[in-house]
């Protein structure tokens, strides 16, 4: 009787122990080189001639440990896109900019992201909405989908500003009736 107690004891616990280990964890935060190496290759907005690599994100950026597809991927940072804490910045001291977390990688996904993005393009989220069209500007830069629209992406004219919100959405859904085709096969 007692063995059987025990035996019931230390299944219990080992399937606690894969449970937990299959939730995922913390990542650690990348290192500020880490991070310059993940940094977009191009920029709407200059940077200063002055700037360090990205810090820590001051978010909880809890990543699930093994993502399946580049699909789920952009699902999970689409779904970031909305959280104000999921951000951190970069510059020197007396030049800080914020680094939009979800927004960047989204970029770097690339056309894997950008069905998901269009699909939250008319959020009523005033802050969401504007990461979603600078994540659909980096985004459609991925080399391969520029090779599907001739080189054509979605160009903002002012970029990470709500108050443009309104033209820079109107822009976007242009460029999907021209492109919707290309990215969609």
């Amino acid at each position: 009787m007692q063995r059987s107690a025990l035996y019931l004891r230390v299944v219990g616990v080992g399937v606690s122990l894969l449970l937990a280990g299959c939730a995922g964890g913390q990542h650690p935060s990348p290192t500020p080189s880490q991070t310059a190496a993940d940094a977009p290759l191009a920029s709407p907005q200059p940077a200063p001639a002055a700037t360090t690599a990205p810090e820590a994100a001051t978010a909880s950026d809890w990543v699930p440990p093994l993502f399946i597809s580049p699909e789920e991927e952009a699902s999970y940072y689409v779904s970031r896109l909305a959280d104000r804490r999921f951000v951190t910045s970069y510059g020197d001291r007396d030049n800080r900019r914020p680094w939009y977390i979800a927004a960047e990688q989204l970029g770097e996904i690339g056309l894997p992201a950008v069905p998901l993005l269009f699909a939250r393009l008319n959020t009523s989220d005033a802050y969401e909405q504007m990461l979603v069209l600078y994540a659909l500007q980096l985004a459609t830069q991925d080399p391969q989908l520029m090779v599907r629209t001739g080189g054509d992406y979605v160009q903002l004219g002012v970029v990470l500003d709500p108050t443009h919100n309104a033209e820079n959405v109107a822009s976007a859904q242009q460029w999907w009736q021209q492109h919707a085709e290309q990215v969609t096969r």
